[in-house]
């Protein structure tokens, strides 16, 4: 129930997607609730979403989140926050960061491991493809597949002893599996928070299912070498993928320390408690916060906007001057705008959301 409410005023529900990338997607289906669960080929849901695929060729609109309004209709998150930007993603960030929204939130359910990869720094993204942003990402790790032939891992972090010459001579051999030997294998669960930060070889590998926040980017440099008319284009995409990574390694354990977040509870009530998954002290691109709610519990208000995932139960969000009704798998833009939101746990379990906040909010 909405009572004359502008549009920034109140919670605003999400369509869900899927992106078609490589093996995957089951999971997205079982999180969903949907009968049939299928590995599809689209592995990943893209949340509240600004920023266009870069595998868009055939959709010009493949990536970007579609809103429903108040009324019903359907329109795209970008129009609508370009059409209100200050209203909805409030003052502060629309003075610093205009109409960008600065963050991406995926569910990415892989059925294989991905590739070993590496994103750019902002600066080194500016250099070399021409973006604003870099790829500085984290994952939460919600599901995990239990009919794999190994328990669910990442590849994260250099071991010691990496050096450049040595990861370039392996790949000029393209020898993928060496390459991925010389990073961490580390098997997850359920509740985990990773920070990959720009430079980190990286790869989700089979079976885990997550929450991904990152910057709004979909720039990606692999392992892999491409052919070229010329061998000075090969040259300066060999030198651009090789001077991505960062050549620093780490002991196991200090690996972990690094790069494992441990969760930080912030405020602890009778009806519930919030949790800081990732806040500044890992990056100031962007916070992910945890808020489970037995009773009833205040949304935290930071000026902005978030972009919240339900993970489990259902309730409310109860807000000056309405009520909207939530449960597991939704989907959620909250607008700076919105007066005193109060999550109410209406299940027999602990409801929870997963909130994204944009940068320099979340400490």
């Amino acid at each position: 129930m909405v009572m004359n409410l502008k549009v920034w005023e109140v919670p605003l529900q999400l369509v869900p997607n899927k992106i078609p990338r490589y093996p995957g997607g089951r999971e997205i289906d079982r999180f969903r609730g949907k009968k049939e669960c299928i590995d599809d080929g689209k592995p990943e849901a893209w949340v509240g979403s600004t920023t266009r695929a870069i595998n868009a060729e055939n959709d010009e609109n493949l990536g970007l989140s579609e809103v429903i309004l108040p009324t019903g209709e359907v329109m795209l998150l970008k129009n609508l926050i370009d059409k209100y930007p200050r209203q909805l993603l409030g003052d502060k960030h629309y003075d610093k960061f205009g109409n960008e929204t600065c963050i991406l939130v995926k569910l990415l359910d892989a059925k294989n491991q991905l590739g070993l990869q590496s994103h750019p720094t902002r600066e080194y993204a500016k250099k070399y493809f021409n973006s604003d942003f870099g790829k500085v990402e984290s994952w939460y790790i919600i599901g995990v597949r239990e009919d794999q032939d190994e328990p669910p891992y990442v590849l994260l972090g250099f071991k010691e002893g990496i050096s450049r010459e040595k990861f370039e001579e392996l790949y000029h051999q393209q020898d993928i599996k060496a390459m991925e030997d010389l990073c961490h294998k580390i098997y997850v669960s359920p509740g985990e928070m990773y920070f990959v930060d720009a430079g980190v070889p990286h790869a989700v590998g089979p079976g885990c299912f997550l929450i991904e926040v990152q910057e709004s980017s979909d720039i990606t440099v692999g392992v892999r070498k491409k052919t070229f008319d010329s061998k000075e284009k090969e040259r300066e995409y060999n030198e651009r993928l090789l001077g991505c990574y960062r050549y620093i390694g780490y002991s196991y354990e200090e690996n972990i320390n690094k790069y494992k977040v441990p969760p930080k509870v912030v405020r602890c009530e009778e009806g519930g408690t919030e949790t800081v998954l990732l806040g500044q002290d890992e990056t100031p691109y962007f916070g992910v916060v945890e808020v489970e709610v037995k009773d009833q519990f205040a949304l935290r208000d930071t000026g902005t906007f978030s972009i919240g995932i339900v993970t489990e139960g259902e309730g409310q969000i109860i807000y000056d001057g309405g009520v909207m009704d939530i449960k597991k798998s939704d989907e959620i833009f909250l607008p700076a705008g919105i007066k005193n939101p109060i999550l109410k746990n209406k299940s027999s379990t602990s409801l929870r959301l997963v909130q994204a906040y944009p940068p320099e909010t979340i400490k």
